[in-house]
């Protein structure tokens, strides 16, 4: 499995793994302020698509939850509800795109995905007083997704959601709540939601995981920085803000309540980084967490990423395992 892995990935990127140069980046992104920046740059590495190698969706296509074919149960969605609407964003399909602009229920957001991370996030997508829409820049800091904005061509980083590069330096995106979860789950939740589509159903070969055996890796691709100590740095955490807990605990427990946040778990989800097909993955399980206010249990904002890439943007937190 982990050979198969290492030739898949060698086939996608290691032909550009050379860390960037500025000089070389102005070429490419001649609208970019390269003088704007707070992270150092060679922090940067390519990731070997090029800009927008891995293709946004901007228009996304949907279908009635009813309507929606070829997927499995257990299948993976990022799922949103907002303002009366709900719609998944299914991870076979975020595979190969990693990032969709969209509006929902009035607002416009972004849902992204780093499949190397395995870190989910839904971002408003309005910042420094525009609305912004995004694509993928090809390049990786800490093995995670940089993404950019068209409007200014500044650089933001998946995992956190802050500007990195360009002219919106120090401009953050707002989170907002989201679920990673099955569809079957999100079907019975939201029996009139809508699912995301391919946009261009012979471009890809949707349902297939070109990062096959990646959950089994013993070191995570690409990335050089320290590991966390005590969790092996491909195990999935469950975090809120600057705190993480191992998935194996929130597993052991099924239900962990900390302060006002309520973390449960249940079987019925399948990994989209394990088997070559997304059907196919191991049963790792749905994760909720929401939070206790006076109107009763909402959903927070969470993540259920790999522990290195947790460790790598929160080195002095926490990762709890007991």
């Amino acid at each position: 499995m982990i050979g198969r892995f290492a030739l898949v990935l060698s086939a996608l990127v290691l032909p550009a793994v050379a860390r960037a140069d500025p000089a070389e980046w102005r070429r490419e992104w001649p609208r970019t302020d390269f003088s704007r920046h707070s992270v150092p740059y060679d922090e940067f590495v390519s990731g070997g698509p090029p800009k927008d190698g891995i293709p946004a969706i901007d228009h996304p296509p949907f279908v009635s939850v009813a309507e929606a074919r070829g997927l499995a149960p257990h299948e993976p969605v990022i799922s949103v509800a907002i303002g009366g609407e709900a719609r998944a964003y299914p991870l076979g399909v975020m595979i190969w795109h990693e990032i969709v602009n969209d509006t929902v229920g009035g607002m416009p957001i972004a849902v992204t995905w780093c499949p190397l991370c395995n870190s989910s996030v839904v971002f408003d997508r309005r910042a420094g007083g525009r609305t912004l829409s995004f694509g993928t820049t090809g390049k990786l800091r800490n093995s995670d997704l940089v993404m950019y904005d068209r409007e200014t061509e500044s650089w933001w980083q998946q995992f956190g959601g802050d500007c990195i590069v360009g002219t919106l330096l120090g401009a953050e995106l707002k989170y907002l709540p989201a679920r990673v979860e099955s569809v079957e789950r999100f079907r019975t939740r939201f029996p009139h939601g809508r699912v995301l589509v391919p946009p261009d159903p012979e471009g890809r070969d949707y349902g297939r995981n070109p990062y096959a055996g990646y959950d089994s890796a013993v070191r995570p691709f690409l990335y050089r920085g320290s590991l966390p100590q005590g969790v092996p740095p491909l195990a999935r955490v469950v975090s809120v803000g600057g705190e993480a807990w191992t998935l194996d605990l929130v597993k052991s427990r099924r239900r962990l309540e900390v302060g006002d946040l309520v973390i449960t778990w249940e079987l019925g989800q399948s990994s989209p980084l394990d088997a070559a097909q997304i059907d196919a993955g191991q049963d790792i399980g749905n994760v909720v967490v929401q939070r206790r206010t006076a109107r009763g249990l909402e959903d927070a904002v969470y993540d259920v990423s790999f522990a290195f890439a947790f460790h790598a943007f929160h080195p002095q937190a926490p990762i709890h395992v007991k």
